[in-house]
């Protein structure tokens, strides 16, 4: 039913706004921690944790202190981290095997997590890129990237990762087919509990660049990632990904980047109703860290809004590496 609102001055919108109390009471969306997801980059050493010059305030972590992150977020009632891993480039091959390796890094971090904080949600990503000596999300062959032997090598490292107590599986590799193949693996070797957040709406995006920083693949990227993540200009196309994936066995989707994709994401749980997350990306981060260090927006105001923005736009959640940050700021409250 549409409802004609009264003139002014018996409609009075700012009746709602006059303080803070009031606009509590009548505020449409609600930002918590349980609508976070931590991204964080493990590296090979031991206590380590080094920073990440382009993304101010993250660090590549090793181990041991990937544990003590996690517990971080736990304590702060952040429900799941999701881990990346920053690779030795002695071990980036063409085939890329050590994505599967049951003791690289990514499966070492979860099993080390698992152990000593188990009420975390551990989510892992699944795509050849930190592993690829070419940086493509798959096997790259006279130029072409392939699509079908690349869904093989993505079994076979999302089971590993399944086996290491990986809660999420975070398919970010944008093949086509490898939702349903991965699904059906985890079915078939006693994994059916093991959730998939597919990157169904994955754009082929700049703002990518400082992630690509911190875990090693700027350097190795030959090319770009054109053929496989999709056009920024396309939105109907964002829903037949999600229906496709959600057809083949995802349990939720994302869009990614964020902000940029406001509109994907409300799309998405429109049409779907399905959980929504996005990714608020290493550039949205840096942007934003970058204009208030130099003391040209609020940092702190800036950050709770973009973040608001994504609830608004009907994610369920948000991948954001200011969840610690903001998590800290909401618990104050």
């Amino acid at each position: 039913m549409t409802v004609t609102p009264p003139a002014f001055p018996t409609a009075r919108p700012r009746r709602t706004r006059q303080s803070a109390a009031i606009r509590g009471l009548v505020r449409e969306n609600t930002l918590s921690t349980d609508d976070l997801i931590w991204p964080i980059f493990v590296r090979d050493g031991e206590g380590v944790e080094e920073p990440v010059p382009s993304m101010p305030g993250v660090v590549r972590r090793s181990v041991d202190k990937i544990v003590e992150a996690a517990r971080e977020a736990a304590d702060l009632g952040i429900p799941a981290i999701c881990l990346f891993p920053y690779t030795d480039p002695a071990l980036k091959t063409e085939d890329c095997a050590e994505a599967w390796n049951p003791n690289n890094l990514s499966n070492r971090a979860t099993r080390a997590i698992k152990v000593a904080v188990p009420e975390i949600a551990v989510m892992t990503d699944v795509a050849l890129d930190p592993y690829n000596i070419n940086g493509h999300d798959g096997f790259v062959v006279d130029g072409q990237i392939l699509n079908d032997e690349t869904v093989e090598a993505l079994v076979k490292q999302a089971l590993s990762q399944a086996e290491a107590g990986a809660d999420i599986i975070g398919p970010s590799d944008m093949m086509d087919g490898r939702i349903g193949a991965i699904r059906d693996a985890l079915e078939t070797n006693g994994h059916s509990d093991v959730m998939l957040l597919s990157y169904a709406a994955k754009y082929a995006s700049a703002f990518y660049g400082p992630f690509r920083d911190a875990v090693g693949a700027s350097g190795a990227l030959k090319g770009d990632k054109t053929t496989y993540q999709m056009d920024p200009a396309n939105s109907d196309e964002a829903l037949r990904l999600v229906a496709r994936d959600i057809s083949e066995g995802a349990d939720m989707v994302m869009v990614k980047p964020g902000m940029p994709y406001l509109d994907i994401c409300r799309r998405v749980k429109d049409r779907f109703g399905v959980p929504t997350y996005a990714y608020q990306v290493s550039g949205e981060y840096a942007m934003i860290m970058g204009a208030a260090q130099n003391g040209w927006i609020d940092g702190d105001k800036a950050m709770v809004e973009s973040l608001m923005a994504f609830k608004r736009a009907g994610c369920d959640g948000i991948l954001t590496y200011f969840a610690p940050a903001v998590a800290r700021k909401l618990n104050a409250r």
